[in-house]
């Protein structure tokens, strides 16, 4: 088989590998529902019910990505995807709150096979298509809206049970097909005596903390609402489950498929230009969803009157899907700034962003259960975001676009002295 067959198998097995994965890591997503329901348990409970396997999924990502530079993408994602059966299926069989908790800590591992991935798909293909090869990698995100559309579906079928028996089941077989049709290249090994501590050093690196930053936001806020959208349209809009569920969709299937997308327009456009503008869309669309349902009272010549004000469920839903469009463009477009200023040790770099972006799809469900116990508002999830991209935009400013102004006003100085 000449060399672009196989990285072409390469790219779809591990894009239908990383599909799986994801569907799998976001399954809390929607059994998480019945189970809060049957558990009867708070906000903050639910939320870190849902985060838990993002837990593990982002910690492990950074090792993974060391092991993938120096064994290869092939064996090591085979590995963490058979590792991950047998939680799976166990999963059905769980009856207490810390059961839930432990065994979806050993689910979460599939979560760390976007750090695989990457390095393991870029490899296959020169540097001027990285981004797009990356971005159809990545693409794999959409398994949070393919989860969506399989688990409500068993939910009211067979009840929540079914969904783990059915997705450990989905997992097998993907890791049958993924180790007959991808392969493997002993010159894309990178030899390496250094240590995971040794490996976390790069966070001495100011450019890599501030794209953690940026992928908190369009990978972590991606699995933080994928994760918490249904159970918000099912309290905000008294949905039921599969319903609630398909519009949740519209905003993790774009959020996964355009990723693939965003790698084309960061090749092209470059990884700065996409990224601010993926900023600027979000800061706004996280504006107006922040705002809750409220009622305004004024007082007229005919006496009181109220005008009720909010988002309605289309409203809603049209802004939720032009942010999942943002983000996966962000996605992209960040993982572009690695490839482009880290060549040499993708696997590791995009291993620690990978669980920056991770570790905010695990605290930020937390954080959104805690609010809603507090201020018993939904939106606040949004109001809290919408804080996290004021952060990234003025970062942003003075390290990107501020010091690119005053780079080019030196250099029209220096040309005009010349």
């Amino acid at each position: 088989m000449d060399r672009n067959r196989q990285a072409l198998s390469v790219l779809i097995v591990s894009t239908l590998a990383f599909t799986v994965c994801f569907m799998v890591w976001m399954m809390f997503g929607v059994i998480g529902i019945p189970i809060k329901k049957a558990l009867n348990l708070n906000a903050t409970e639910f939320g870190l019910l849902t985060a838990t396997p993002v837990l593990t999924g982002s910690l492990i990502r950074v090792p993974l990505g060391i092991w993938t530079d120096r064994y290869g993408g092939r064996i090591v994602m085979t590995i963490l995807m058979a590792c991950t059966v047998p939680a799976i299926y166990l999963m059905a069989y769980a009856t207490e709150y810390w059961h839930f908790l432990t065994i979806g800590l050993f689910v979460g591992l599939a979560g760390g096979s976007f750090s695989v991935g990457t390095p393991y798909v870029a490899r296959w293909y020169p540097r001027n298509r990285q981004g797009f090869a990356m971005g159809v990698y990545g693409a794999g995100n959409s398994g949070a809206a393919v989860n969506k559309f399989i688990a409500p579906a068993l939910v009211v079928a067979f009840g929540w049970a079914m969904v783990p028996q059915v997705y450990a089941a989905i997992m097998l077989g993907t890791v049958i097909v993924f180790w007959l049709f991808s392969h493997s290249d002993p010159a894309h090994l990178v030899p390496s005596h250094v240590k995971f501590s040794d490996q976390l050093k790069a966070l001495k690196d100011p450019k890599v903390i501030k794209y953690c930053q940026y992928y908190s936001i369009v990978f972590g806020g991606y699995v933080a609402l994928s994760l918490w959208m249904v159970q918000y349209y099912v309290g905000e809009y008294g949905l039921d489950i599969r319903a609630a569920a398909l519009l949740a969709a519209c905003f993790s299937l774009p959020g996964g498929v355009l990723r693939a997308v965003g790698g084309w327009l960061s090749d092209k456009y470059g990884a700065h230009s996409v990224t601010w503008w993926v900023m600027w869309v979000s800061w706004i669309c996280l504006f107006l969803l922040s705002y809750p349902q409220f009622d305004f009272t004024i007082t007229t010549i005919n006496g009181p009157k109220t005008f009720h004000f909010g988002l309605n469920v289309y409203a809603f839903t049209g802004l939720m899907f032009i942010l999942g469009i943002a983000w996966a463009f962000g996605k992209a477009s960040v993982f572009k700034y690695i490839s482009d200023d880290y060549p040499t040790n993708i696997g590791t770099i995009s291993g620690i962003v990978g669980l920056a972006g991770g570790l905010g799809g695990f605290v930020l469900p937390i954080l959104f259960g805690v609010l809603l116990d507090l201020t018993g508002i939904r939106s606040s999830a949004f109001m809290l975001m919408y804080g996290v991209v004021w952060v990234s935009l003025i970062w942003m400013y003075w390290t990107e676009v501020r010091r690119a102004q005053v780079m080019g006003s030196q250099a029209t100085a220096f040309s005009l002295k010349g």
